[in-house]
């Protein structure tokens, strides 16, 4: 089922309002609301021009049942479009129930609790009951209220949930969380990796010895190209400071820009350093 806030408007878009000779109304219009426990029911005759004075009751299990003749021009026809309309007179919400309709116009239809959206149980106001009537031509069509209804709950059974649905619009501010900033290693492993980087020092020096590293040519390398050597160094051990930084306080937004700057001061005097040993060795300076 479906629930809109102005079915009644469209229905009489399709059906069309030009005024015309004929128009759709009803007749023996019957209201009954029988008990399903056998007790004293309700009967009332209902007619389009003089609604009901007092609502009717509907209890939680009692169903209404009505019956009616839909007429064009005063005859029995059946329309394209037979509602009853139910509307929460606080909120505007309302709720059409389709009337089975024969071929004569003879119209019928039953609500009960359970054909009810749950705001209509939860409504403290009558409900405004309408009948709507219409079909394609000229004829005018039928909209008018005929009786109020007044829902009673079982005071046994709890009332029914109802959330809101969301709606497009207006939202609270959210405020974002962020996670705290990440923690350094426990000082033990920070200790225990510091220390293998130091042991491995006299390895390095071991394997220059067997590999034959020669540090006689150290002042021939400064003498023939010193700017190059000694930014080249220079750089490395500036990278290595660059990384103890970033270890203890930096962030990774300021050890960036340093690295890129660092990084290219490598790559430039490395090439002129190594440039310079390569011309050597192929002289047969080794």
């Amino acid at each position: 089922m479906r629930f809109t806030q102005s079915f009644a408007p469209a229905l009489l878009l399709l059906a069309g309002v030009a005024q015309a000779a004929s128009s759709w109304g009803f007749d023996d219009g019957t209201l009954s609301v029988v008990a399903k426990k056998g007790g004293a029911g309700v009967k009332e005759k209902i007619n389009s021009k003089s609604p009901l004075s007092k609502p009717v009751t509907l209890g939680s299990t009692d169903t209404l049942k009505l019956i009616l003749t839909a007429t064009d021009n005063g005859k029995g026809k059946r329309p394209h479009q037979a509602f009853v309309v139910l509307k929460d007179q606080d909120t505007g919400l309302e709720a059409p129930f389709p009337l089975t309709v024969k071929e004569s116009g003879k119209a019928t239809v039953q609500i009960s609790h359970k054909d009810l959206p749950v705001q209509f149980l939860l409504a403290t106001e009558p409900l405004k009951a309408s009948i709507v009537i219409g079909s394609f031509g000229s004829a005018k069509p039928l909209d008018t209220p005929v009786f109020n209804i007044k829902i009673e709950t079982d005071s046994a059974v709890p009332p029914p949930a109802y959330e809101k649905p969301v709606r497009y619009g207006k939202k609270a501010e959210i405020h974002h969380i962020f996670r705290a900033d990440p923690k350094s290693p426990p000082a033990v492993i920070s200790i225990f990796f510091a220390l293998a980087v130091v042991a491995a020092l006299p390895a390095l020096f071991i394997s220059w010895l067997l590999l034959g590293a020669n540090l006689n040519h150290l002042p021939k390398a400064i003498g023939a190209s010193p700017v190059s050597h000694a930014t080249f160094f220079g750089s490395i051990v500036a990278m290595e400071f660059v990384f103890f930084l970033y270890f203890t306080n930096w962030t990774l937004f300021q050890v960036l820009p340093v690295i890129i700057v660092v990084g290219a001061a490598t790559v430039l005097s490395g090439s002129k350093a190594l440039g310079e040993v390569q011309s050597r060795r192929l002289a047969g300076d080794r």
